[in-house]
C-alpha cells in the first residue's frame, strides 16, 4: 500500500511538475496575462518625489502619515498583482493551479536576498510577521529549562508567539525593560540591560528592531557585537542567537543582514516597502537553520520528492497563498531599489527628524521616540496633553486633513510615520496641527 500510494504520488507530483516547467519556459498567445484596463499611469521620475507619490492612488484629500500600516501599492505592484490575478480568474491551468509555483516564488525569494544582502536559499517565504514570529519561536528546537530573553516593549505577536512555547514545552521567558523614558533611552544602558540578563541557559535574544509602540529603534549591531563576545566564551552547541522582529526597520532603514549582524530576521514586505500585502519571509543562515523545525508542512519540490534541498523551502509553509501578491513581490522591490534604498532611508529620515524637532518644540506635545536617527527610524510616537491618543487622530483627521494613528498598546500614544508618500510640506501641516490641538 505505502508504495502503490508513493508511485500515486509521484505520478501526480510528475504531472503537476510538468506543467510548472511549461510555465517557467514563458507563455505565449492566450497564456499571455493581458494588459490591466486601467487609467495611464504617469512615468516614474525616480529623481522627483512629487512623481514617486504620483505612481500611488493615495487620496489627496489628506496626508498619510499612517500609509506603512495596511500600506498602498504603487502602480508596478497594482499592474503585477492585477495581471497575475486575471490569469488566476481567467486561465487556473496556465499558473499550474496554483501547486507549483516554483519560478514565480523563487523570483521573489532572489528580489529579497538581493535587497537584504543573503543568498536567496536562505530565505523562506511567509504570509506576514505574525505567520514567521509563528514558524520561528514554535520551530526552535528548545529544551525544557531553556531560555528566551525579550523585552517589554514588544509587539503582542511576539510575546505570544513565545507565551505559547513556554505553555507547550517548559521554555523559560524572561522579559527585560530597556529604558525608563524611551525618549531618552541611550545605546548604553540598552545593550546593558540586555546582556546582564544572559545566563548560561539563555538560548534566544526574541528583540524587535524598531519598537512600535514608542519608535525606539534598538542599537542592534551593538548588541550583536555584544552577544558575539558572550558566545565566544561558549560552546557553539550553546551559544545565543539573536532573532529579530524587524518589520518597521525593513525597507525604512538602509541596512542588510550583515550590517544587523542578526541570526534571524523576520518582517512582512508590505509597510514601508509598500510591498504586497499579505506577504513576508524568514532569513536565517545556513548554519542556524537546522535548529529550526518546520511547523507547517511545506509545498517545496524536496518536500514532495524526499529530495535534499535548502532547509528555509521546508520552512516555507505550503497550501494556497494570495500568490497575485507573492509572485508581486519583485516589482515592489525593483520599484523602491530604482529610487534607491540610501534615497528612500534618507527621505524618511529626514522627514522624521524634522516632525520630532517641530514636536518638541510644541508645550502641549510630549515626544516619546528619541529625536536621535540613531536610535529612531520611521515611526515617531507622542502624547498631547489632556487628550486621549484616539480624540486626537479624529481630530487630525477631520479637521486638518492629516492621516496619523494611535499604538495599539496599554499605554497608547499618537504615533506617525513619514514615508515616501509624505513630503516635508505635509510635515509642517502636521506640526501646525499638533500645535492647535487643546
Amino acid at each position: 500500500m505505502e508504495d502503490r500510494d508513493k508511485q500515486s504520488s509521484l505520478g501526480r507530483r510528475t504531472v503537476l511538475m510538468a506543467g510548472a516547467a511549461a510555465l517557467t519556459a514563458g507563455c505565449a498567445g492566450e497564456s499571455t496575462p493581458r494588459t490591466v484596463s486601467a487609467k495611464a499611469q504617469p512615468a516614474l521620475d525616480a529623481r522627483n518625489w512629487a512623481s514617486v507619490r504620483a505612481q500611488f492612488s493615495l487620496t489627496s484629500s489628506y496626508a498619510h502619515f499612517a500609509a506603512f500600516m495596511l500600506a498602498a501599492h504603487p502602480a508596478p505592484v497594482r499592474e503585477a498583482i492585477a495581471q497575475y490575478r486575471d490569469v488566476l480568474d481567467s486561465r487556473p491551468q496556465d499558473y499550474g493551479i496554483g501547486f507549483y509555483d516554483l519560478q514565480r516564488s523563487d523570483d521573489s525569494r532572489k528580489a529579497i536576498a538581493g535587497y537584504i544582502g543573503v543568498r536567496p536559499q536562505e530565505v523562506a517565504l511567509t504570509d506576514s510577521t505574525t505567520m514567521g514570529l509563528g514558524l520561528v519561536y514554535g520551530g526552535l528546537r528548545f529544551k525544557a529549562g531553556d531560555e528566551v530573553v525579550t523585552t517589554e516593549h514588544d509587539f503582542y505577536s511576539l510575546h505570544e508567539a513565545l507565551r505559547l512555547r513556554a505553555e507547550r514545552d517548559g521554555v523559560v521567558v524572561r522579559k527585560v525593560r530597556l529604558y525608563e523614558n524611551p525618549a531618552t533611552a541611550s545605546t548604553e544602558e540598552i545593550v546593558r540591560r540586555l546582556v546582564r540578563r544572559i545566563t548560561p541557559r539563555t538560548r534566544v535574544l526574541a528583540l524587535t528592531w524598531v519598537h512600535s509602540s514608542t519608535g525606539v529603534k534598538l542599537p542592534m549591531r551593538e548588541i550583536s557585537q555584544a552577544v558575539k563576545e558572550i558566545n565566544d566564551r561558549r560552546d557553539r552547541g550553546r551559544r545565543v542567537l539573536v532573532v529579530v522582529d524587524g518589520v518597521h526597520g525593513f525597507a525604512a532603514e538602509n541596512a542588510t543582514m550583515s550590517d544587523l549582524g542578526a541570526d534571524v530576521f523576520i518582517t512582512a514586505t508590505h509597510k514601508w516597502l509598500f510591498g504586497p500585502r499579505g506577504t513576508g519571509f524568514v532569513w536565517a543562515g545556513a548554519d542556524v537553520w537546522p535548529m529550526l523545525q518546520p511547523t507547517i508542512p511545506s509545498f517545496s519540490r524536496q518536500a514532495w520528492t524526499g529530495t535534499p534541498g535548502p532547509l528555509a523551502d521546508l520552512n516555507t509553509p505550503g497550501g494556497y497563498h494570495s500568490f497575485e501578491n507573492r509572485w508581486a513581490l519583485p516589482q515592489a522591490i525593483a520599484f523602491h531599489e530604482t529610487i534607491g534604498k540610501a534615497t528612500v532611508a534618507e527621505r524618511i529620515r529626514s522627514q522624521a527628524t524634522q516632525l520630532k524637532d517641530g514636536l518638541a518644540k510644541l508645550p502641549n506635545v510630549r515626544l516619546v521616540t528619541p529625536r536621535s536617527p540613531e536610535l529612531s527610524a520611521g515611526v515617531v510616537c507622542c502624547a498631547v496633553n489632556g487628550m486621549e491618543p484616539d480624540a486626537v487622530v479624529q481630530q487630525l483627521l477631520v479637521k486638518h486633513g492629516i492621516s496619523a494613528g494611535s499604538t495599539p498598546y496599554r499605554e497608547s500614544f499618537v504615533r506617525f510615520g513619514p514615508s515616501i508618500v509624505t513630503s516635508p510640506d505635509e510635515v509642517e501641516r502636521a506640526i501646525k496641527a499638533m500645535a492647535s490641538l487643546r
